[in-house]
């Protein structure tokens, strides 16, 4: 049966499947708690059992000591109730909240999305995991000292494997050796997470998102946030690129338009070739939009793409009634850090 977990001092509320953790519990029903690692090795998830009854799960005592369980500490990654609880714990509202680390990772998987863009998966070490927010990002270390940025393309309830989009720059010394001689199960470190481009989930407000080329990235993992939450704002994806094969994964926001009657997916091609025969919409993205939404008063806009992009239609969004604190913009250079 499913027990009730009030979680203080918010006093939130929220209910436990059989044999469900308190973490994932919260996860599911969109409250953010603290964690790192998701197996009771870290001890980042712990807190305060307040009343009720648990199963405290498989952890290591260095996690969680046998004095931590005298003062009625649990961690909650591995911790299941047996009971209607109380918990007392921080909650995660922001990026601020939210530790940032650094890690090794393997490559576990190079996947071809396009002419030019490449999906890297991740694999993380099995003791620990990433908490972030949907549409942040991560800086890969290199060796010699230099960062580059890419975004997280996955959601964050879906974290077996990080998974990020980069676009092949010619001469781009990192995306040149991503797409020539980078294997599987190389190991990289990265810093992360990072960048405070998430979605804002306290308003009501219908979203409008406009992405360019793998601006679509952070952009994916908004949107499969919010499709695994249930949020039922009305939300629009405007994806520019320049021809047809640069959309280079373009059946995942139609495939979503055809699932959740509350996403619009539309494309918009500023020089189609002559072969794509091309009958949707031509132009520049932020124009596309304009058109179709003269007044933006009243919407919230997550932009993420290059920075002439981006800064063009913060300039003329806020020309057409758009609050200057619904603006949230992600732009990359590909100068400074190739394929973000």
């Amino acid at each position: 049966m499913p027990y009730q977990i009030t979680i203080q001092p918010s006093g939130h509320i929220v209910h436990a499947d059989d044999d469900e953790t308190i973490l994932a519990a919260a996860l599911r029903e969109g409250y953010m708690l603290p964690y790192g690692c998701r197996n009771g090795a870290c001890g980042t998830c712990k807190g305060k059992l307040v009343s009720g009854e648990i199963d405290y799960g498989e952890y290591q005592s260095g996690a969680l000591s046998d004095a931590d369980i005298d003062a009625g500490k649990a961690l909650f990654c591995v911790a299941r109730p047996l009971s209607d609880i109380s918990i007392e714990c921080r909650e995660v509202g922001a990026a601020k909240d939210i530790q940032i680390k650094t890690l090794p990772c393997r490559v576990h998987k190079l996947e071809r999305l396009g002419h030019d863009v490449m999906a890297l998966h991740l694999k993380l070490p099995a003791n620990e995991r990433l908490q972030f927010l949907a549409g942040q990002y991560i800086d890969i270390l290199l060796k010699d000292g230099k960062r580059r940025s890419f975004s997280l393309a996955n959601a964050p309830h879906n974290d077996d494997y990080l998974q990020l989009h980069v676009r092949h720059i010619p001469g781009g010394e990192f995306s040149e050796h991503i797409f020539t001689r980078m294997k599987e199960k190389d190991i990289l470190r990265f810093e992360g997470p990072l960048g405070s481009f998430f979605l804002r989930e306290d308003s009501d407000k219908p979203i409008i998102f406009m992405a360019g080329g793998t601006g679509f990235a952070p952009v994916k993992a908004m949107l499969e946030h919010a499709f695994h939450h249930h949020i039922d704002r009305e939300m629009v994806l405007y994806w520019g690129a320049r021809q047809l094969r640069d959309l280079y994964m373009p059946q995942l926001p139609g495939q979503w338009q055809q699932e959740y009657p509350n996403f619009t997916f539309i494309p918009v091609l500023s020089e189609p070739a002559l072969e794509d025969a091309w009958p949707g919409r031509t132009g520049l993205v932020a124009d596309a939009i304009l058109q179709d939404f003269p007044d933006l008063s009243g919407y919230q806009v997550y932009a993420c793409g290059a920075p002439g992009m981006v800064d063009a239609a913060h300039k003329t969004f806020l020309q057409h009634g758009l609050p200057e604190d619904e603006f949230f913009a992600d732009a990359f250079l590909y100068q400074s850090t190739p394929g973000k």
